[in-house]
């Protein structure tokens, strides 16, 4: 029996009514108003059941695919990979720390990394997000695992937002068209498009620019509608609060879905000023209110140490359309893929005839136009906040992944797709196959997968069309969950083989083990901060190792690595990794007595030890703060073992003039400025090099080689593995040996390929004169040392005069006084914090802020200030609204 529309048409059983979002018939039937003019619409209708379902469902694809590949937690494989492990994993052990009351420092300074850094910057960068919080609920040796269930959480999350902001632009109403399950798969799509599964899920702080981002979009409708002023900017202060960094893609993002939004409806041009009024309103307030964190980290990108532009190079088309099938991995091409089934439906939109046509063109247009912007370089830009990232270059890839999402709901919110829509989309589907073949980044089950699942979509939405034309819903919402089943497992195989893919391409770390439970035991053994530092040792395992286990060590890998702290350990012969934002501890007893390091743990290389492969030793060193002569401070010179004395204090080295010669077929070319070049020959048998210098027989032989890659060896002894890869990687002084009686020293180097040797690459370091050194700078130095979160004060002996040295990198933030003189900028000190001395002096002190921090501060007061005039403004005039008018005073009769 016919069916009569809005209008009084018949429509024939089994037939879709025509459009209602973003089509004229709309405007004749609006929804209620409140009154202050401005549209009222009421929360979606099985909202929770929607978020729950999107959020279950993107779990159990997520985790499946672990499952199936044994994949930490579900088996032995690990998942940590080069950030994840390096930066992520420790970071949160920090934080839980922190939380618990048990870290060394607070949330503006961290006094166990770099021997000193600032801490701010880096909560904003990698641990602002609420949902951090969750660390708290877990031992420390199960901090993989606690990361694991955040990325697990946040994915969840994207998820049932994303499902949400679907059911609330439904057409017609929240709850007036497609039926809530399929805004559950859609969202799942969304939260495992390819940007989670290649990037997001082992970067988990760009996961809140996956929540924040339907998020946005949902306040990009509060302007259309001209609701929620308020809570509008605290939604967009939250988003930017939880990651600046994807909180600027994703207000480019929601500005986009804005735009596209306005011109696919009737809005006439007063409407769009006061929409975009609204929305600049929001975004405004909303980053001033996230200021006290977005002022930090910005002036802390200012201090940090450069690194190499990168140059953006777009992907061919071919890699581009091939990133939209499953199974699919590379960094080099943005991760398009939302599932076979979103695809499909998506690209069935612009045949769809129960779409408005306008709404058709301007969604159709809008897709390739995001997509064309990822190509080109000054869109790239924008993108990006004006800088071209290293590594990935498509870093915005999830916002077309949502757009495509939000795409596929209009698609099917008005209507399953007809015969004409599925074979408008399929053969779009077939030309996209086309355009992708002979892709490098295809798997072998890029394309089985998505015939596989492109048939299944189809033949789902035919047999949903029947069953409803039959009011059958039973087997219409049979084929919404079989076609669920259908994204869950092509989720679950494209993660797994993009997991197994990224372990190929990327460094890989052991999750927590036996090895992590030995160094944690000797550092909590060795621990006497502030009398004196432990030190985790040389990176073995991450990058912030002492963030991981407890301590206070050099090792330290951060976005924002301060310019000073890395110049300063490059001048004193430390290595590096990262271009040099991840210092590594030196293991060198003079640059331990320097910076106060009392206990050193030490491990083999390798990722096979156990706990009883770890040791520790302690040492007797200077206190904290030390004392050095007045006047102006030395500067730092060409040589590392040179500068080690100058900061010292003392000369313990015995720098020898070095002979280099080459063997075999090798060649040494010698430099104006006294640094050697050397080449080593192919297929040579044994050392490509000598290094020979005569120095006192008993000293120790260091060699510093920043450049050099291969095997180095004091003759007779067994080599170590020296490693540097140039700009990237530097290596670190190494102990070769003892010098012996015959006062002959012989370095064997069996180099990998060729290296630049620095003048007096050689050094031998008299232990009896260190010995000295230090005895002197502990009967001068600190008598009583305090350290509090951010700061550290110290007493002197009566008399004392010259600088107060602290043992600490003189980054930017730091303000220091004398006796009971005026805090100012703290003085450097060949890269150390320090104090001038006044006449009687005998205490210093130092305090840390970061810098921005003011600034952000008032920015953030000012725009809360904004955001209690927008509240009472629009309260205001809710009441004068509400106040009925006067009544009509009858005209008198002439």
């Amino acid at each position: 029996m016919p069916t009569a529309t809005g209008r009084g048409r018949p429509t024939p059983a089994g037939a879709e009514p025509p459009a209602q979002d973003d089509h004229p018939e709309a405007a004749r039937t609006p929804p209620p108003r409140d009154g202050t003019g401005t549209t009222r619409r009421r929360l979606p209708a099985h909202g929770g059941r929607t978020a729950a379902a999107a959020g279950a469902l993107a779990t159990l694809a997520f985790c499946l695919s672990q499952i199936a590949g044994s994949i930490f937690p579900f088996g032995p494989a690990s998942r940590n990979v080069n950030d994840l492990a390096n930066q992520y994993v420790p970071y949160h052990a920090h934080l839980r720390d922190l939380l618990l009351g048990r870290g060394d420092g607070d949330w503006l300074f961290n006094w166990q990394s770099g021997y000193g850094s600032s801490f701010l910057p880096d909560v904003g960068t990698y641990l602002s997000s609420p949902i951090n919080l969750l660390v708290v609920l877990f031992p420390h040796d199960r901090i993989d695992l606690a990361v694991h269930t955040i990325i697990v959480v946040k994915i969840a999350l994207a998820a049932a937002v994303m499902a949400l902001l679907l059911l609330r632009i439904a057409p017609g109403g929240p709850d007036r068209r497609a039926p809530w399950p399929v805004a559950a798969v859609l969202g799942a799509a969304y939260a495992l498009c390819g940007w989670t599964l290649s990037a997001g899920s082992y970067n988990p702080m760009w996961l809140d620019g996956l929540i924040g981002l339907p998020l946005l979009f949902l306040v990009a409708e509060w302007a259309r509608e001209g609701r929620h002023a308020v809570l509008s900017p605290v939604v967009v202060g939250y988003v930017w609060f939880t990651n600046f960094y994807t909180g600027y893609m994703t207000t480019v993002g929601a500005a986009v879905y804005l735009l596209i939004r306005l011109s696919a409806g009737a809005a006439g041009p007063r409407e769009w000023g006061a929409t975009l009024l609204r929305a600049v309103r929001a975004v405004a307030i909303g980053i001033a209110m996230a200021a006290p964190l977005v002022a930090v980290i910005y002036l802390a990108t200012r201090t940090a140490s450069p690194i190499p532009p990168a140059e953006f190079a777009p992907s061919s088309w071919n890699d581009v359309l091939a990133r939209l099938l499953p199974a699919t991995y590379s960094f080099s091409a943005p991760a398009l893929f939302v599932g076979t089934g979103t695809l499909l439906v998506a690209l069935s939109l612009p045949f769809h005839r129960q779409v408005a046509p306008r709404t058709r063109l301007v969604w159709s247009l809008a897709l390739v136009g995001v997509a064309v912007s990822f190509q080109w370089t000054p869109t790239h830009l924008l993108w990006h906040a004006f800088t071209s990232p290293n590594g990935s270059s498509y870093r915005q890839a999830f916002v077309l992944s949502a757009l495509l999402v939000v795409a596929a709901w209009l698609a099917l919110a008005h209507g399953l797709p007809d015969r004409r829509a599925l074979l408008g989309g399929g053969v779009l589907a077939v030309l996209l196959l086309a355009g992708a073949a002979g892709s490098q980044y295809l798997s072998d089950r890029s394309v089985p997968l998505f015939v596989a699942c492109a048939v299944a979509t189809i033949g789902g939405i035919a047999l949903a069309r029947w069953a409803r034309a039959r009011g059958t819903t039973a087997l219409a919402l049979g084929v919404v969950v079989a076609l669920a089943a259908v994204q869950c497992v092509e989720a679950a195989v494209a993660n797994l083989e993009i997991e197994r893919a990224r372990v190929e391409h990327l460094d890989d770390y052991p999750t927590w083990g036996p090895w992590h439970d030995g160094i944690r035991r000797e550092v909590l053994a060795g621990d006497g901060w502030p009398e004196y530092r432990t030190d985790t040792g040389e990176s073995r395992i991450t990058g912030n190792d002492p963030m991981l286990f407890g301590g206070q060590g050099a090792n330290y890998y951060s976005s924002l690595t301060s310019e000073t702290m890395v110049n300063t350990y490059t001048a004193l012969g430390f290595g590096w990794t990262s271009t040099q934002r991840s210092p590594r501890s030196l293991d060198n007893p003079v640059t331990d007595a320097i910076y106060s390091v009392g206990v050193r743990v030490r491990s083999p290389e390798g990722s096979d030890n156990t706990a009883d492969d770890v040791t520790s030793t302690r040492t007797e060193v200077p206190p904290l703060v030390t004392v050095r002569p007045g006047g102006e401070p030395p500067r730092f010179g060409a040589n590392a073992f040179e500068n080690q004395e100058l900061l010292l204090g003392s000369d313990v080295y015995e720098v020898p003039t070095t002979t280099v010669t080459a063997r075999q077929d090798s060649t040494v070319t010698e430099h104006d400025d006294g640094h050697t070049t050397i080449d080593p020959a192919e297929d040579t048998d044994g050392p490509t090099h000598l290094l020979q210098a005569r120095c006192a027989p008993g000293t120790d032989v260091y060699l510093w080689a920043p450049d050099y890659r291969g095997v180095a060896a004091l003759a007779g002894t067994e080599g170590s593995m020296i490693r540097s890869r140039m700009p990237s990687q530097g290596a670190g002084m190494r102990h070769l040996g003892t010098v012996p009686d015959s006062g002959e020293v012989t370095v064997e180097l069996d180099a990998e390929r060729p290296a630049a040797l620095p003048a007096g690459p050689v050094g031998c370091l008299d232990d009896a004169a260190l010995d000295q050194a230090v005895q002197d700078l502990t009967e001068t130095g600190a008598t009583d040392i305090e350290v509090g979160g951010h700061s550290i004060s110290a007493e002197l002996p009566a008399g004392t005069t010259g600088w107060a040295v602290i043992a600490a990198p003189r980054i930017s933030g730091w303000s220091c006084a004398s006796g009971d003189g005026t805090p100012r900028p703290a003085d450097d000190y060949l890269g150390l914090l320090a104090v001038p001395l006044e006449d009687g002096d005998t205490t210093v002190s130092c305090s840390f802020r970061p810098p921005g921090m003011r600034l952000g501060g008032a920015v953030g007061t000012a725009g809360l200030a904004g955001l209690v005039l927008i509240g009472i403004l629009d309260r205001r005039r809710r009441r004068t609204a509400d106040t009925p008018p006067p009544p009509a005073v009858p005209r008198q009769a002439p």
